[in-house]
């Protein structure tokens, strides 16, 4: 049996607790929370699974060795006498990233190419040969992490950001991540159990991404490859294993998703995107102003949007906010409504105290997703239910 090894999810700050919380339903041990990044334990199965699985991770790193860097030439010492051939051979290609926290090193390109100079000439002191360097499509992805004057080498099982999960084929203007609508989804925890409706769902996003969490779709099914499948140990039978018994566990759905948007142009994008993921099955949009509309059911509901910032997209922020206050207040009894902004002055016009204040980033942007309660009554009343039925 295949010993365990350590590994490195990295995520969106603010999604730590959520990818530790998937990694340990995967089946992950030693399961550690760090900074935009959760370390674990697991073999090549978990690798792939969590590769396959995880909603919230962007990268799973495999380090293959940590030392001791006060120099250049220290890294490029170090970093030469890795067996490499181990990893990819001369007809492969390579690309490097670094990221670097340390007042001796302090150009993340600079060890990117440094480390990528001790790589090539091993295999050409060695081998006569030298592997291309191909920044797109490369054999093998390496990971580079810096912090003072430790060094941690990782093999980037994952290739392309896994946010990049394979449907999107139609781009808006400000589209969402990925990984953070999924993120926003699970911290609403929002699982499938209600109505699901994002009031302003642009290209579609959010709404894929809560489907694909409603019936225990692998997010990233819809992906053309994983980093790992050029790795020269990849096990494509022990992969099909895994991807089947995650099919395996896919589930019905028995409420709605929808998404309203005012711009035919931005939803036929929407339909162009959720056609991919092959989910009109469980997804409907339609041209709706959302300030017009009012909630169809008296079931429960959950509302979770990414409204315009005004950093892309120019908007009055005080009259939009005060219009989404509004909308909650009088049109969307007995819903929990979850959005994202990082314009806190224009928060401020909605006109609602939120019951929760999470924070994220949103690109480079430092975000609130903040919750809105939408009582049938007045909350007061509510809670003179809740004492009552105490009695």
């Amino acid at each position: 049996m295949e010993k365990n090894f350590k590994m490195v999810a990295k995520t969106l700050y603010g999604l730590e607790e959520i990818l530790a919380k998937e990694l340990r339903q995967l089946g992950a041990s030693e399961v550690v929370i760090g900074t935009r990044n959760v370390s674990f334990m697991g073999d090549t199965g978990f690798m792939y699974k969590a590769n396959l699985c995880c909603r919230t991770a962007i990268k799973i790193l495999k380090p293959i060795t940590v030392f001791n860097v006060f120099t250049e030439d220290d890294l490029y010492k170090r970093v030469y006498n890795i067996p490499w051939e181990e990893y990819m051979n001369t007809k492969g290609s390579l690309a490097v990233d670094a990221t670097v926290f340390s007042k001796q090193f302090t150009h993340s390109k600079y060890i990117s190419l440094k480390t990528k100079d001790a790589i090539v000439d091993r295999f050409r002191d060695k081998e006569g040969t030298r592997p291309n360097v191909d920044l797109d499509h490369p054999t093998l992805r390496i990971n580079i992490h810096i912090d003072r004057n430790i060094c941690t080498v990782s093999l980037d099982s994952s290739g392309q950001s896994l946010h990049k999960r394979g449907y999107k084929v139609a781009n808006t203007i400000a589209p969402i991540n990925e990984v953070l609508a999924a993120g926003m989804i699970m911290l609403s925890e929002w699982n499938g159990q209600c109505d699901f409706l994002d009031p302003m769902c642009g290209g579609g996003t959010i709404l894929i991404e809560a489907a694909m969490i409603a019936c225990n779709i692998p997010p990233n099914l819809n992906r053309r490859e994983f980093g790992f499948e050029n790795w020269i140990d990849f096990d494509f039978d022990l992969y099909k294993l895994i991807e089947d018994s995650a099919l395996k566990k896919i589930r019905d759905f028995n409420f709605k998703i929808f998404g309203y948007d005012i711009d035919a142009f931005v939803l036929s994008k929407a339909k162009e995107n959720i056609k991919s993921a092959n989910l009109q099955e469980f997804i409907s949009v339609r041209k709706q102003n959302f300030f017009e509309s009012k909630k169809e059911t008296e079931k429960p509901m959950y509302l979770v949007f990414n409204p315009p910032y005004d950093e892309r997209l120019q908007v009055d922020t005080e009259v939009l906010y005060s219009s989404i206050g509004t909308a909650l207040k009088h049109n969307y009894p007995g819903t929990q409504a979850w959005m994202i902004t990082s314009n806190m002055e224009a928060l401020k016009h909605v006109g609602l105290r939120p019951s929760r204040r999470i924070k994220l980033y949103n690109g480079k942007l430092e975000s609130k997703f903040v919750k809105y309660e939408m009582y049938e009554g007045s909350r007061k009343a509510k809670k003179q239910q809740k004492i009552t039925s105490y009695k």
